[in-house]
């Protein structure tokens, strides 16, 4: 599958309040402009899990003023990438995408030191994600 220049991510979980949160957290963070991110929810939360959001700041990363959002079918049409984490069926298959899903221990109701291990798992398969969409820009590039 070719990802255009700007490959366009979205994170799914159940409560857009957690992990999907900080993944397009450290999305955004580690690759700037060079992908576009997003994140939503099948069953949205009232607000963003405090633990996610203390493990974030502990880094240097703020996501104290994001909202969980719901999920559409538009968001996963016009994404590149979609990974889910923990919502199993919920996320609409359009042909041309690619679906990974990451297995995360879920945040909810957990304390900020059991969210910092969920937290550093997302960094690495977010810079393992990177690198991939990286490769396979410079690929579509040397064409």
């Amino acid at each position: 599958m070719s990802l255009n220049p700007r490959a366009c991510v979205l994170f799914v979980c159940v409560h857009n309040a957690g992990r999907s949160q900080m993944a397009a957290a450290w999305l955004t963070h580690l690759a700037g402009d060079r992908i576009e991110v997003r994140s939503a929810g099948s069953n949205p939360g009232d607000a963003v899990n405090p633990a996610a959001v203390e493990a974030m700041r502990e880094v240097g990363i703020d996501i104290s003023a994001e909202t969980p959002k719901i999920l559409t079918v538009d968001a996963v049409r016009e994404s590149d990438v979609c990974i889910t984490m923990g919502c199993g069926d919920t996320c609409p298959v359009f042909p041309g995408k690619r679906y990974l899903d990451w297995q995360l221990e879920d945040p909810a109701g957990q304390s900020v030191a059991a969210v910092r291990p969920v937290r550093d798992e997302i960094k690495k398969l977010v810079e393992g994600l990177i690198a991939e969409i990286d490769a396979e820009a410079e690929a579509e590039a040397a064409k």
